[in-house]
């Protein structure tokens, strides 16, 4: 399965038919999945912790860090996945709305080449 070939759908399926197995449904309540899918975040995170942001693409393409993190970022989308198994999101609406949202409050016009919030455009 690569980027090329799955769909969100059979992530999703896959995500909930590892959880089933293992009989932890009952434990992926949206406040213990969000904890988990934070936890994991930070755990993506610490790969960075002191690197200059100049530099965080060389830790990044370090071999061993990337298996590291590529691990670490596949926690976090499987906990976003379940997140979204378990409360009954559709991922791919829930994306466009929040593209559409963030289209309006960033324009192009204003925001291109800007790192600043929406507020300061």
């Amino acid at each position: 399965m690569t980027d090329e070939t799955a769909t969100v759908s059979e992530l999703r399926e896959r995500v909930l038919a590892f959880a089933r197995e293992r009989e932890w449904v009952q434990f992926h309540t949206p406040k213990n999945l969000s904890m988990a899918l934070a936890a994991e975040a930070g755990e993506l995170m610490e790969h960075f912790l002191w690197a200059e942001s100049r530099d965080s693409g060389a830790v990044l393409a370090d071999p061993k860090k990337r298996s590291q993190i590529e691990d670490e970022l596949a926690d976090v989308v499987i906990y976003a996945l379940e997140f979204a198994n378990i409360g009954g999101i559709d991922l791919a609406k829930a994306i466009e709305t929040k593209l559409a949202q963030n289209a309006a409050k960033y324009p192009v016009e204003k925001a291109r080449g800007r790192a600043v919030k929406y507020t300061e455009l």
